[in-house]
């Protein structure tokens, strides 16, 4: 998903948010609900993209599971992309 995102200074705020989830991602997120419940978000390049990830309790390990623009009401809107990708099980489940 970050490669699909063509301005080289988004990718690179983004991946430097993605970083920064190093130190406490729990506190650094917001729990999402219903169908991504066990999932947070993170906002990254000016509050207009999201990141979603989750993370293992068992382990020190953060899963960025995507990435994306926050359009509510779009169809690409990270979250509802990110609902079908967890319904078609490629995001596997929290």
């Amino acid at each position: 998903m970050l490669q699909e995102i063509t301005n080289r200074d988004i990718q690179d705020a983004i991946r430097t948010r993605i970083r920064g989830l190093v130190t406490d991602p729990e506190k650094q997120g917001k729990p999402l609900l219903r169908s991504l419940r066990g999932f947070q978000s993170v906002r990254a390049y000016h509050d207009r993209y999201r990141i979603l990830y989750r993370v293992n309790r068992g382990e020190v390990v953060v899963m960025v599971v995507a990435v994306g623009i926050r359009k509510e009401g779009d169809r690409k809107d990270i979250y509802t992309l990110a609902q079908k990708l967890l319904r078609s099980g490629l995001l596997g489940s929290p």
